[in-house]
């Protein structure tokens, strides 16, 4: 084992490097040149054919397909000797620019020149003979859309006989018969050509095989799957319950459908039929589908109380049952149309001129119109009335289904119904292959939109199953964007639905694939889907790479967080700037192609967006130099708090009272800014206080300086101050200075200082005067003893005097600084560590 172990890794690189050399070789190697004398002919040909319009669409069709191969090879043709020319294209700019106009250069140069441009020309021909066989390929294409498109046109507006015609009644009823006669009269010849009964015989086994389990599948196997859901339902987990049902509910299509097939393969299995037998056995599954799908679809958007959870659509439950009924006779209609009208009767709608698989002898268009006519009445009632309960929708509080979901089925509802008026009126008249078109093309358009709705719900449930959520999480952001994907598949859908042909569709993707011109850089969507593939892969990078400089590698360094955060910063934003550029070169986009693009914006970005490119500028300097940083306590335009973001465009700061701000980047730059906590947390407090005029201003000193050094923040050196301001009529004012190891306490420092001054000048008896609504003054001292009397009272606060309120935060305001009044209220702070004595 080991050594097999040590093998299967030189192995596996043996296999890898046989696969590189036999595959880089034909990745390399040059397109052949196509044989243009064969294109050639084939062009005359297609162009004399379009030229005589004599060629039906089935001719045309074949054309068309042999033309859009040789496209495809002319267009890998254009890249012959690309590799050459590329690298002559290189040695001729090594040369350098071609002598000007009167000027000369060496003869050695300009011989070399000569024989490199003779060489490039030689080359550039196989593609440039190639680049002008494409446009011709791509014209005949062109010419042959146009024409089918122009006879399906005339073929939709052209007007036959009214099916009102009373005359058009009995030709009607001997055709329809005659096609019966033909098909028993062939599954008799048939018959006697197997063999008759004997012959029978032979197939019997084959035949009541496919005949009993068809039997089965429609009867018991029906009744089963039909009652399933059900049952699951009431037995299911409420985060299963939905998404179980849903795919259980397939069987009730599946399941008949294929008891259907088999029951038309039986018939086929005992070889009765052929050419008249065979379009209507073709016929059956498409039919079936139809049918047994809009069954199923009307019970999963109508659903019955009790098998499901949200309906999709908001109605009552009497709402629901009507519509259930109708969307099963509209279903039924659809199928009746799509077993006989292809098959047996033309102007069945779009294309129907170029029906395969019909009749040998279809009927004619006045006896096809009168049987047109029923199925189109039929078909049309009952669209009316799905319609006119669909039209009635409106958003409703107590349903979850989505308002654009709503007002989308509201609108189709609407259409629908103005549809179902007029084809039958259309077929009336004589324009019965229009009005096939429409009606039918509606019901599938129904029929289509509301397989987008239930698979959008099931694709909701999904999600709330995996993720183990409810209703939340089907409305979350996955599933919308699953379902507008799912949306957008549709497209294609659609328009086949409404006439477009599968070429149609091929020819618009290949002309979306060589994209669009915007600006001279041309798009496409492979070109799209490159960039948004390689700048996802470079954004994820870039997001590993911050996380392992913000958690690994900038940790151990010497760096401040602020510091941190700016190189985090900084390698996003580089990183992004890195994916982008190679998104953009990996996707093909010449960006001197948007010289002209850029230099017509640059007018519009000085003016309108002068303010974005200003903060975008600044915050680039606010990076690099760091004047402040997350964390930081800062000040500016009145606003002050502790920085919590900082991005390219803006600044976040958090108040102190918890509201946050957010500051354009310019005004950092361009405005005065005071950062309390930049380089240093220290920072000065300064207390005022003032005493009677009688007390001891040295004692006054000395308990202050007590006071402070007291505090286990207050920095010893430099050592606090307590300085003698004024001496006024009402008193002695005095200013604590000290400073702060951490002014991010400078709040609660103040309050204990206060405290304590409070308690020690009272025990002192020191008298605090005080100025309280302007009048009244307040008188803080010892009480002096009566003589014999009790002992000395203990000192307290009147009861008129207000108590002061306390900040809640812990951190100063701007509200500290130093006055003069009488007033002892919240102390000035400062971070400078300076005396202010010499500022008075």
């Amino acid at each position: 084992m080991p050594r097999l172990a040590a093998v299967l890794p030189r192995l596996a690189a043996l296999v890898v490097a046989l696969f590189l050399a036999l595959t880089l070789p034909a990745v390399a190697q040059d397109p052949q040149a196509p044989d243009y004398n064969a294109w050639n002919k084939l062009a005359d040909q297609a162009e004399q054919i379009l030229q005589s319009d004599q060629a039906n669409d089935k001719r045309l069709q074949t054309i068309r397909d042999s033309v859009v191969e040789w496209r495809e090879r002319l267009k890998q043709a254009q890249g012959i000797n690309a590799t050459r020319i590329a690298t002559l294209k290189d040695q001729i700019n090594a040369l350098g620019p071609p002598p000007a106009e009167g000027q000369t250069e060496s003869d050695d140069i300009a011989a070399r020149r000569k024989e490199l441009n003779e060489q490039l020309s030689t080359l550039q021909a196989p593609g440039l003979q190639a680049v002008e066989a494409y446009g011709r390929a791509d014209g005949i294409v062109t010419q042959i859309d146009q024409t089918i498109r122009q006879r399906q046109a005339h073929a939709l507006i052209r007007k036959t006989p009214s099916p009102l015609n009373p005359a058009n009644w009995g030709p009607a009823m001997v055709e329809a018969a005659n096609v019966g006669r033909q098909i028993y009269a062939e599954a008799r010849s048939r018959w006697d050509d197997i063999g008759g009964l004997s012959g029978f015989t032979d197939r019997l086994p084959l035949v009541g095989g496919f005949l009993l389990v068809a039997l089965i599948l429609l009867t018991r196997g029906r009744h089963w799957i039909d009652s399933l859901p059900s049952r699951l339902s009431a037995r299911a987990g409420e985060r299963s319950r939905a998404a179980l049902v849903f795919g259980v509910s397939l069987g009730q299509i599946a399941i008949p459908l294929i008891g259907v097939m088999l029951a038309a393969a039986t018939l086929i299995a005992t070889d009765l039929f052929d050419d008249w037998g065979m379009p209507l056995l073709r016929s059956v599954p498409a039919s079936g589908l139809s049918f047994f799908g809009g069954i199923w679809l009307a019970r999963r958007l109508f659903p019955e109380e009790g098998t499901a959870g949200e309906a999709p659509l908001p109605m009552n439950e009497a709402q629901r049952r009507r519509s259930r009924f109708r969307a099963t006779l509209l279903a039924m209609s659809l199928a009746l149309h799509q077993l006989i009208a292809r098959s047996v009767l033309p102007l069945s709608g779009f294309n129907s001129d170029n029906d395969a698989n019909t009749v040998p002898e279809r009927l004619g268009e006045a006896s096809a119109g009168v049987w047109h006519f029923l199925l189109i009445l039929f078909g049309a009632f009952c669209l009316f009335q799905l319609a006119n309960l669909l039209r009635r929708l409106r958003p409703s509080e107590v349903s979850d289904a989505p308002d654009y979901r709503v007002r989308i089925v509201a609108f189709l509802g609407a259409m629908a119904r103005i549809v179902a008026l007029a084809a039958p009126l259309a077929a009336a008249v004589g324009y019965v292959t229009a009005a096939n078109a429409a009606l039918w093309s509606s019901v599938m358009t129904l029929g289509l939109a509301g397989l987008l709705i239930v698979l959008q719900d099931f694709i909701g449930d999904l999600y709330a199953m995996a993720k183990g959520g409810g209703a939340a999480a089907r409305d979350a952001l996955m599933p919308a964007l699953i379902g507008f994907a799912l949306v957008l598949a549709s497209l294609p859908l659609f328009a086949l639905i409404w006439g477009a042909r599968v070429s149609d569709l091929a020819e618009a993707w290949t002309r979306t694939q060589q994209g669009f011109s915007l600006g001279g850089v041309t798009l496409s969507p492979m070109a799209i889907l490159t960039f948004v593939l390689v700048f996802a892969v470079g954004y994820f990078l870039t997001n590993f790479i911050q996380g392992a400089f913000r958690s690994s590698i900038l940790p151990k360094t010497r760096l401040d967080r602020g510091g941190q955060n700016a190189v985090v910063s900084m390698i996003g934003y580089g990183g992004l700037g890195l994916a982008a550029l190679l998104a953009i070169t990996a996707a093909g986009i010449n960006l001197t192609s948007l010289a002209v693009v850029a230099g017509a914006l640059s007018v519009g970005i000085g003016f309108g967006m002068q303010q974005v490119v200003s903060n975008f500028v600044s915050g680039i300097i606010l990076l690099v130099e760091r004047p402040i940083a997350v964390g930081d306590w800062i000040e500016v335009g009145g606003q002050q708090g502790v920085v919590k973001k900082m991005a390219v465009r803006a600044t976040q700061i958090q108040t102190f009272d918890r509201t946050q701000i957010i500051v354009p980047n310019s005004n950092l730059i361009t405005q005065p800014v005071t950062n309390w906590t930049r380089g240093s947390l220290q920072g000065r407090i300064i207390v005022p206080i003032t005493v009677g005029v009688g007390s001891d201003g040295r004692m006054v000193a000395a308990l202050l300086r007590d006071i402070a050094e007291d505090q286990p923040t207050v920095l010893v050196n430099p050592a606090p101050a307590v300085l003698l301001r004024s001496i006024t009529p009402t008193g002695q004012n005095y200013e604590l200075r000290a400073m702060l190891s951490d002014i991010n306490a400078g709040v609660s420092v103040v309050s204990e200082i206060n405290h304590q001054i409070l308690e020690r000048f009272a025990a002192a008896g020191i008298v605090l005067p005080g100025i309280v609504r302007g009048s009244q003054d307040i008188y803080l001292h010892r009480a002096e003893p009566a003589a014999e009397e009790a002992p000395a009272a203990t000192p307290a606060i009147p009861p008129e005097a207000p108590a002061r309120p306390v900040a809640e935060d812990q951190r100063p305001t701007q509200e500290f600084e130093g006055h003069e009044s009488g007033e002892y209220g919240p102390a000035g702070v400062n971070n400078d560590g300076r005396d202010d004595t010499d500022r008075d």
